[in-house]
């Protein structure tokens, strides 16, 4: 018997790489997507031409868009979540509020701002949460420091009258969560 030689062995190695990765994208599989999911529909409940239609268009934002998009959004309750891809606390609480934009879907607008992050890590996040609500994206943070917060996640909490009611700097527990929810209803 024989051993191989080091050039056989890479190239049964780079054989065997590739047919493993062609089995687990087949219909079989569960293959994750690469590309976004730009035209999953958001839940938008204010009348206002500033709030994406979609989860995960994320349109660029900064502090002075935000101010003229808590303007338009004005007579809707607004429950307003600056996260991050790479932001563990973020992680925990999106299912949280995920799960309060559904039961809430038609009183509360609710609106997720990526910050300091790239488009491509913030789509996978949002699908992988199943997010259901509109979402943009500021790369510098200037409208997470324009509510005076320093980290994320941060979460704002309006009233119809665009009065901001509660703010929780970092990870929302579902009590905060509930109570800011009554102020703003």
């Amino acid at each position: 018997m024989t051993l191989p030689r080091p050039l056989a062995v890479v190239r049964l190695a780079a054989a065997l790489c590739v047919g493993l990765a062609s089995c687990t994208s087949g219909g079989g599989g569960s293959a994750v997507s690469t590309s976004p999911s730009e035209t999953r529909p958001a839940i938008v409940v204010a009348d206002a031409p500033s709030i994406p239609t979609t989860v995960d268009a994320l349109p660029t934002l900064d502090a002075d868009g935000y101010e003229a998009l808590l303007a338009d959004v004005h007579g809707t309750p607004l429950v307003v979540n600056f996260w991050a891809s790479w932001c563990e606390p973020c992680e925990r609480e999106m299912p949280l509020l995920a799960a309060a934009a559904e039961r809430h879907r038609d009183s509360v607008q609710f609106l997720g701002i990526d910050i300091l992050d790239t488009p491509e890590p913030a789509r996978a996040f949002l699908d992988r949460f199943d997010v259901p609500y509109p979402n943009l994206f500021d790369a510098s943070g200037s409208t997470r420091d324009a509510v005076g917060s320093l980290g994320q996640p941060v979460t704002v909490f309006y009233d119809a009258g665009g009065d901001a009611v509660a703010k929780v700097d970092g990870e929302l527990s579902p009590s905060e969560l509930d109570d800011a929810l009554r102020a703003i209803v």
